[in-house]
């Protein structure tokens, strides 16, 4: 169910949230121009080779050379942000990674002068980081209803309405961990700032049931990896 990461975006319009944008005619192409954007600003190390051979990235950091800046502006201020979004891989997550951002430019609307301090405040990293991921995974290309259905791997009908209601047996339920993930997703998007806990209510099952339910849902490739100290 997980997507191909090759054939996925980092970052589309979609991912930023209300007030910032993708400008139109961008400068600047992810990937023409990644590389040598790394380069100027000496993002990655460079070691020489033996003598007559080229130089090469030397690097332990979750395959840098994948890294891709976007160029994002916004609306109210035109100050552009340049945005480095890399995955990162780690062993115990699913093999497509995690998208983060690990790198940002602050550029004034006109050159010389300063950055308005609410700004640095402000750049939602977060919500950016939360909307890529939500769509990089399985679970956004199954939660794309339409009017209002979707149909599941199975070949069953969901409708929107149906995702809150109580989860069911996982050896019985057809679709199951798919649906685990869509209501997680769900209630991510509502703000809920426990969506295992509310996951248990709604079904009638002890926490860690639920909990196990999301955990085999990540692994499936249905969610994006948890973040540690955050609930949910």
């Amino acid at each position: 169910m997980a997507a191909d990461p090759e054939d996925v975006a980092l970052l589309v319009r979609a991912d930023l949230p209300a007030g910032w944008q993708m400008p139109d005619l961008s400068p600047i192409d992810p990937e023409r121009d990644s590389a040598e954007i790394d380069a100027a600003l000496r993002y990655t190390l460079w070691v020489d080779n033996e003598p007559g051979l080229d130089r090469k990235l030397a690097t332990s950091h979750n395959r840098v050379e994948e890294g891709r800046w976007y160029l994002i502006q916004h609306v109210e201020t035109s100050t552009r942000v340049l945005l480095r979004l890399q995955r990162q891989y780690l062993l115990d997550q699913h093999p497509m990674g995690e998208v983060r951002i690990s790198g940002i430019v602050y550029l004034p609307e006109w050159a010389g002068d300063p950055v308005a301090s609410p700004i640095l405040r402000e750049l939602p990293t977060s919500k950016i980081e939360a909307a890529i991921n939500r769509r990089q995974f399985a679970v956004t290309g199954a939660s794309n209803f339409q009017e209002g259905r979707m149909r599941l791997p199975s070949g069953r009908t969901l409708r929107s309405a149906e995702v809150m209601q109580p989860l069911g047996d996982p050896k019985r339920t057809p679709d199951f961990y798919e649906l685990v993930a869509l209501q997680h997703a769900r209630l991510i998007d509502d703000g809920d700032p426990n969506p295992t806990a509310t996951m248990a209510r709604l079904s009638n099952v002890p926490l860690s049931t639920v909990q196990g339910w999301v955990a085999r849902a990540r692994h499936k490739g249905l969610l994006p990896p948890g973040r540690r100290g955050r609930a949910g």
